[in-house]
């Protein structure tokens, strides 16, 4: 998905010219999405959702890939068909379900079926994998942001040093891991509930990763408390929590906090959709900071 046409018109223009309509469509703007832009179309009796966005090399998004891991995640059942793309765009079959929310993950029933859907990707996902695929390091990531918000116009946080300290910190703290293919943005908008089936959604940060980090990233874009951590942990794992666990998913949620943080702040810099980024920023610092003092790591 590169060498895109989006610039050619508005994205509900770009949208209603894709060429894999059957008559005309009048793309309906769907809410959520804060780093492309999405809609959902009619066509000869089926609807659809159209996802309209253009590689973004600051947040390591390659629509190639992002494209591959979605037919990978349809073929492991866990995501929406792909039924057409182009340069700039992915059209997808629309799912007639709840977006949950994060008061819904944190019920016991529900976070189980998530462990569970968490569990199928990182186990299933590599066998309909086909070509090269990317690695998701967070610390890394953490990297490249504090890299470019240091060379961006735009509001810095005074501790900027200070945070990279902290990112250096945690990747020694978590030590050596055994990678999986990770979804790496498990916002509760990223999961749909038809009543029957969890799905999957939104793959463009997907990559082989620690398994902690899509545990700890879910339990903290989530706020959950460490009971329901507990479950997901056990769930997941299928046998009980160990000390261990405990130690990488509390690192791994200030790993977590922290490239959110800076995603946002880049986004601040560089972003021109219309969303209270520096609100965004702001909040998840704040929840980094707090997190990260209760962690017996140095500094």
């Amino acid at each position: 998905m590169t060498e895109s046409r989006v610039s050619d018109g508005s994205p509900s223009q770009f949208a209603a010219r894709l060429t894999c309509w059957s008559a005309p469509v009048q793309p309906e703007p769907l809410s959520g999405g804060i780093t492309n832009t999405n809609f959902v179309v009619h066509d000869g009796g089926d609807t659809f959702v159209v996802r309209i966005g253009d590689d973004l090399p600051l947040h390591g998004i390659i629509r190639r890939h992002e494209l591959a891991t979605c037919v990978a995640a349809h073929n492991c059942g866990l995501s929406p068909e792909i039924v057409h793309h182009e340069p700039g765009a992915m059209v997808m079959r629309f799912i007639d379900a709840t977006t949950l929310t994060g008061d819904d993950i944190r019920q016991p029933e529900t976070l189980r079926r998530v462990a569970e859907l968490i569990q199928r990707c990182h186990a299933q996902m590599p066998r309909h994998l086909h070509g090269p695929s990317l690695m998701f390091w967070v610390f890394q990531t953490c990297r490249n942001y504090l890299e470019t918000a240091a060379s961006s116009p735009g509001r810095l946080p005074d501790d900027l040093s200070e945070l990279g300290a902290c990112n250096e910190a945690l990747e020694s703290a978590i030590g050596p891991m055994i990678p999986v293919f990770c979804h790496n943005d498990l916002l509760a908008a990223n999961i749909l509930d038809d009543g029957e089936t969890l799905w999957l959604l939104d793959w463009e940060y997907a990559g082989w990763n620690s398994a902690y980090f899509d545990l700890a990233n879910l339990a903290s874009n989530n706020q959950m408390t460490p009971e329901q951590e507990s479950v997901l942990l056990e769930t997941y794992f299928r046998r009980r929590v160990e000390p261990r666990d405990r130690t990488q998913i509390r690192t791994m949620k200030c790993a977590s906090l922290l490239r959110e943080t800076l995603w946002s702040l880049v986004q601040e810099q560089h972003s021109s959709v219309d969303f209270d980024y520096a609100e965004y920023t702001n909040d998840h610092l704040a929840r980094f900071r707090a997190e990260y003092a209760g962690l017996n790591v140095i500094p």
